[in-house]
């Protein structure tokens, strides 16, 4: 007997669909039916790639016993969190202020006007862990919400009252108060909590930060110090060389489970390697180290293989499990390598850690631990091994299609077309733009979140808005068409309209919402300013408004931008791997910026000329236009001299004489 599951597109939703639980989809049919049996709802988030949400659901949510306890006394509703971030990050929170701590699978009870007044995560089936079984709880909450619901009803509203103070700390500040000090903080805070053993922050399970990472490429550019670029290449090499990195195939898994990036949490997510892809290539632009470029061209190409849709869409998620087995599509014995490599085998093997006992329930996770130049010639193993491991069962493949996610893959591929100099991801780019411009923005010029089989739903978030401006802004400084250019000014526009919070005193806006408004009405609305595995929507739009300000776009973006900025100041300096990508922003705030105008037809030879020495290397601070016209608005009223590509360079909004000779353009910008 199916749930009420059954016509939601959902992957994650659609793995539930037959379980024995009476599962809602959130939505008004359910919080009416709390409301009218007076019942507290049991909220279940999780998405399709995770582990633990799996083990749950197959402990629990398949298990009869279980299933009678919540369908006699709960209202069960199971989101998923990919498609409906809001309601995860407001009842993270409430987890979080609650139990200390969080993650997936969330496991919240709320009274039937939404609030929350108990919670966790994962919960066995037996009483395990220091955990009460899951049933157990059950028994004791449906008790509770008879005998003491007053005692429950009170700490929900206590848990909303405290998010709700939470999300309104004040959000004002002066824009001549950027304070550079912030960024030295922020900076030690980063040193003394490295790992110099390891490379990242923290110990088991360790994440990536590839905020973080960016931000310190950014400190050591601006100052030349050479500690922040050490912590970021060691970083980068060691997981580059460590199990979170798919040896084989390209790409990278969610997490490491140890503190030496060995053993990963074998999920695959389009976020992080969209952001990992793009660290990798800055820091190559940066050092040159061959290894750096190697990983993003190949986690670009792996997102080409496996992660892209014949619409030209980036899919969301792959699973960690194949067959129910954690990792099993990508461990390998030594007869399994001696089979297809042969004479090539041993040679392999050395280099790749593979042994005997393995490294990960007797079989082994590849790592590599030689110089480069043996990897690369070792090429036609890879290929070979890569080939033999496509014949086997493949990871479940989430294939939805989410704005905000595409939008951060968008903009590493954009970046690397012209940084590699690959025409393949310029294509890659231009068709992911334009399907995303086309079925997921209406006619208005509002976003939304999800697509899926030919169908475009949830009302686009903040993320949404922001993540794509970020991603056409540098297909525009790949393409020059202007088209990309206007459609991010569009999008920036159509966030302010919708999602801006106005400051208490009546002041500009200076912060956005998560959610638009007219979204549904949440116990509260929400507005993330920290950063968790991806960036905060405020952040992101800290980081855009400035450049298309820069860019020539209504003065107002960046004085919204220096409010928020100035506004985080406290929680940057004291957590920096929280606000990586307000780090970022900042950055961008308190650096001297560059602008490069260059009218010409950017397909004329000449212009090629100045547009290759004005975007060569590392340039975070610079802005490049190229074309005629006024979009961008850099490019108005300023003329070719002598009728040939002439570029104009402004610093700090001063403006030099144009020129048109590239080194002549090399000599000013350096």
């Amino acid at each position: 007997m199916s749930n009420h599951l059954a016509g939601e597109s959902s992957r994650y939703l659609q793995q539930h669909v037959d379980n024995p639980v009476d599962w809602y989809p959130w939505g008004e049919e359910a919080l009416e039916k709390a409301r009218q049996e007076d019942k507290p709802i049991f909220l279940s988030i999780g998405y399709s790639a995770c582990h633990w949400c799996h083990v749950m659901a197959h402990e629990s949510f398949e298990d009869e016993a279980t299933a009678e306890l919540l369908n006699e006394h709960f209202v069960s509703i199971k989101v998923d969190r990919e498609e409906r971030p809001d309601l995860d990050r407001i009842y993270m929170d409430a987890v979080q202020a609650m139990t200390g701590s969080g993650g997936w699978p969330m496991s919240v009870f709320i009274t039937p006007d939404g609030a929350p007044f108990y919670g966790g995560t994962y919960f066995p089936d037996e009483p395990r862990y220091n955990m009460p079984s899951f049933k157990q709880l059950l028994a004791a909450i449906a008790e509770a919400w008879e005998g003491r619901r007053e005692e429950l009803v009170s700490r929900g509203q206590q848990v909303v009252d405290a998010l709700r103070d939470k999300r309104e700390t004040k959000m004002a500040g002066d824009a001549a108060s950027l304070d550079p000090g912030v960024i030295e903080q922020a900076y030690r805070e980063l040193v003394q909590a490295f790992d110099d053993q390891h490379g990242g922050w923290g110990g088991a399970p360790k994440f990536p930060q590839p905020m973080a990472l960016e931000f310190l490429l950014r400190y050591h550019h601006t100052t030349g110090d050479t500690r922040a670029l050490q912590m970021v290449t060691r970083t980068l090499d060691a997981m580059a060389r460590g199990g979170i990195y798919d040896q084989m195939g390209g790409g990278f898994h969610r997490y490491a489970v140890d503190a030496h990036w060995l053993t990963p949490h074998f999920e695959k997510m389009l976020y992080d390697n969209a952001l990992l892809a793009r660290v990798y290539l800055h820091a190559w632009q940066v050092t040159g180290e061959p290894l750096f470029r190697a990983t993003a061209a190949e986690t670009l190409d792996y997102v080409m293989r496996e992660m892209t849709s014949p619409e030209g869409a980036f899919y969301a998620t792959q699973d960690a499990d194949t067959e129910g087995e954690e990792g099993k599509t990508y461990v390998w014995t030594p007869d399994e390598v001696r089979e297809v490599l042969d004479e090539e085998a041993e040679h392999f093997m050395t280099l790749y850690g593979v042994t005997p006992g393995g490294n990960f329930e007797g079989r082994n996770i590849l790592t590599f631990t030689g110089p480069y130049e043996e990897r690369r010639q070792l090429e036609r193993a890879r290929t070979r091994l890569l080939e033999a491991r496509g014949r086997r069962t493949s990871p479940g493949r989430d294939e939805k299609v989410l704005a905000s996610w595409n939008g951060l893959m968008l903009a590493a591929f954009a970046e690397a077309a012209w940084a590699l100099d690959e025409d393949r991801y310029r294509e890659v780019a231009e068709r992911n733009a334009d399907f995303l411009l086309r079925e997921l923005r209406t006619p208005e010029g509002r976003l939304s979140h999800v697509w899926y089989d030919g169908e475009a739903r949830v009302q686009g978030l903040l993320e949404d808005y922001t993540y794509l401006a970020e991603g056409l802004i540098a297909l525009y400084q790949t393409t020059f068409e202007p088209r990309w250019i206007a459609a991010a000014e569009d999008l920036m526009g159509a966030a302010f309209k919708h999602f801006g919070a106005q400051s208490g005193d009546g002041g500009p806006e200076i912060a956005f919402y998560d959610t638009p408004d007219d979204a549904e009405n949440l116990v509260l609305r929400p507005r993330e300013t920290q950063d968790n595995a991806v960036p905060s929507g405020n952040a992101m739009a800290a980081t855009v408004l400035q450049k298309l300000a820069r860019f020539g776009a209504d003065a107002s973006y960046e004085d919204a931008a220096l409010h928020s900025l100035a506004a985080m100041h406290a929680y940057m300096a004291q957590y920096p791997l929280g606000f990586g990508q307000w780090l970022v922003a900042l950055d961008s705030a308190l650096a001297v910026p560059v602008e490069v105008a260059i009218v010409g037809d950017p397909a004329v030879a000449e212009t090629r000329a100045l547009v290759e020495v004005a975007r060569d290397g590392y340039t975070p601070h610079r802005l490049l236009a190229v074309g005629f016209g006024s979009v961008p608005e850099l490019l108005a009223h300023r003329e070719q001299i002598d009728d040939r590509s002439t570029a104009y360079v402004c610093r700090s909004r001063v403006c030099r004489q144009p020129l048109i000779e590239p080194e002549e353009l090399r000599r000013l910008l350096s």
